[in-house]
This record gives structure tokens, C-alpha cells and sequence, in this order.
């Protein structure tokens, strides 16, 4: 089968110097994508160069570059903390960069666009595991709505100009990420980077204890993000919602986006007990329970990304195991996000 995008495509990340961004950009160019002898190129403009936020300057940028495939992987992303002090910056940030984005990317002709979007879109007692039609039937977790509904803007947006206009504008939605490259930073990490960081210190501190928040009974899924990048090179390559094979909703209508996840999901303690496990930590773990534990449970439905053909192959402790020597290389490089 003729694929969707081709080597000589001039590819826009946004966000590339993020972690999506960043293992997106691994994976093209692995794929051999972006080498001048094929004719293609890979922009990876930084925020220096390219203020997103900025309609004008993603405008004039787009008029220069003429990109004709564009992933969308950026935006502003944080835990629980950072969600509940910081709603207005979420929610206006998020709109401002894929609104510019994707509508420019429009207006200029792009062929393939590709929209990032987060599995906390569902609401927070959905049945498990989440399919996608279970978008907006009932109301989002409290603790990050602000995020939450500026992704699903976004999701509707792209298939809004599908729908009207015929923009080639497909979404994924993935679960909890982790890997190289990650936000360490005690106000804005997700749950893994902020465990990781937490035990390091513990274990370089010969501290007797670590106190984690929340009870540790909720149930997470996650992903590493090296499958997230592959899985965004394979519908890139090979997914096209209007094809008559491509995943259906229950009511027989076509896919706008689809879940990419591990299918497999862990409690919060347990999670914690691995990293713990990895530096060698001998002391106790106490959980805060006057802290949010936010949604229960959070197991996405990845049957219709399985059913055109892609699996994730990063099992969870060699994630771990690989995302923990990649923090410590850049701890000891002092590239590291704190």
C-alpha cells in the first residue's frame, strides 16, 4: 500500500524540542526522513525562532518554510500542581499554539497534519477502558479540565476543517507519557518524572523516607514515548479516515482521532515501588492521602490504532529502567530540567 507521506515531504514539528517532539524527530529520521538527497527536509524551528503563540510570525513562517506535513507536539504541559495554580495559562496557551498552527497550516495547503492531543480529553468516571466515543458524554476531572478542554478543541477543530473543507487533519490521543527528555521540575512533572526525581534525592540523601501524594491506589497507563514516536510515523504513513478500512465508531461513522496507549495499566504505588526498586531505595514510602489522587483509573481502548496495524513494543520496567539512565546522563550533563 502507497504511502500517506514520502521522504521528499518538508515535515513542520512543533514542539520539537520537547519530549514528543523530540522522539518524533528520532523516529523520522531514523524512517530517513529529512535527508536533502530525497529531496525532504525536517524543520525544527526553536521558540527562539518561531513564536507559536504569535499568529503573525506562524503565519509569516509558514509563507517562508512551505511545509507540507505538519505534526503538532507542542504545547504547555504540566501535573496536578501546576494544572490547579495555573488554569488561565493552560487553557489560553493550548488554544493560542493549535489554533495558529493548524489553522495556518490550512490556509497554506498542507497535505497531512497531525494533532496531539492527551487521554485526559475523557471524563473522569468513564467507562474503563476508554474508547473513543466516550468523548464529551460526561464531565472532565476537576484537576485538569483547563488542558483537557483546550485539547479537545483542538481535536474538534482539526475535524471541524475535515468535515467542511477537507484538511487532511488527523488526532492521537495518547496516555501518560515517559521517557528521555522528560520535565523534572517539582511544580510542573507528571507522576513517573516526579517519583524518579523523588527517589534520587531520597537515595543521594540516605533519607529514611519519601512522601508521595495522594493514596497510590489510582491506576495509570503508560506509554514510552519512543512508541508514541513510531506510532506517530505509522499513521502519518498509513492511516486515512475516509479510506473504507479505517476504524469506525459504534455508529459506523469514521475516526477523527484515535487512543494510542500500553494497554496495560499499574497502581500508582506500584509504579512508585519499581522506581524505588531501580535506585536501590531502602527506606519507607509514605502517602500524603490530604493530597489529590486525582482520576481513579485512566486505561484507554487501543483496539482501533491495533486494528490498522500498530502495537507498542516497550515494556514498562525496561522503560523505566532506560528513562532512569537517561536522567542520570542528563543530571551529569546538566541538561536536565529542573
Amino acid at each position: 500500500m502507497k504511502k500517506l507521506i514520502s521522504l521528499k515531504d518538508n515535515i513542520f514539528i512543533a514542539g520539537a524540542s520537547g519530549m514528543v517532539g523530540s522522539s518524533i524527530y528520532r523516529t523520522l529520521k531514523k524512517a530517513g526522513y529529512g535527508q536533502r538527497k530525497y529531496g525532504g527536509e525536517i524543520f525544527t524551528p526553536s521558540r527562539k525562532e518561531l513564536d507559536l503563540l504569535d499568529f503573525s510570525s506562524v503565519s509569516d513562517w509558514f509563507q517562508k518554510f512551505r511545509p507540507t506535513v505538519v505534526i503538532v507536539a507542542a504545547g504547555k504541559v504540566g501535573g496536578i500542581n501546576a494544572n490547579a495554580n495555573q488554569p488561565a495559562d493552560f487553557i489560553l496557551e493550548n488554544l493560542k499554539i493549535q489554533n495558529n498552527v493548524i489553522e495556518i497550516a490550512w490556509k497554506n495547503k498542507v497535505k497531512r497534519l497531525l494533532f496531539l492531543g492527551s487521554s485526559c480529553i475523557y471524563p473522569k468516571f468513564a467507562q474503563q477502558p476508554l474508547k473513543e466515543e466516550y468523548l464529551l458524554n460526561n464531565s472532565l476531572e476537576p484537576t485538569n479540565e483547563w488542558y483537557a478542554i483546550a485539547k479537545i478543541a483542538g481535536i474538534k477543530l482539526c475535524q471541524a476543517l475535515r468535515i467542511q473543507y477537507g484538511f487532511d487533519a488527523i488526532s492521537l490521543m495518547p496516555t501518560n507519557l515517559y521517557g528521555s527528555g522528560d520535565n523534572y521540575k517539582s511544580a510542573e512533572s507528571h507522576i513517573l518524572p516526579a517519583l524518579i526525581r523523588k527517589f534520587d534525592e531520597a537515595k543521594r540523601n540516605n533519607s529514611d523516607s519519601v512522601i508521595c501524594w495522594g493514596s497510590g491506589n489510582p491506576l495509570r497507563e503508560f506509554l514510552h514515548v519512543d512508541d508514541l514516536g513510531k506510532a506517530c510515523l505509522y499513521v502519518l504513513e498509513n492511516w486515512d479516515p475516509s479510506s473504507k478500512n479505517s476504524p469506525l465508531d459504534e455508529n459506523n461513522y469514521p475516526l477523527a482521532f484515535l487512543n494510542v496507549g500500553s494497554g496495560e495499566e499499574v497502581t500508582i504505588k506500584k509504579l512508585a515501588e519499581l522506581i524505588s526498586s531501580e535506585f536501590g531505595f531502602k527506606g519507607s514510602i509514605i502517602w500524603d492521602t490530604t493530597k489529590p489522587d486525582g482520576t481513579p483509573r485512566k486505561l484507554l481502548n487501543v483496539e482501533k490504532i491495533k486494528e490498522i496495524g500498530w502495537e507498542p513494543e516497550i515494556d514498562l520496567e525496561y522503560g523505566i529502567r532506560e528513562t532512569i539512565k537517561s536522567y542520570k546522563s542528563e543530571l551529569k550533563n546538566e541538561t536536565l530540567r529542573f
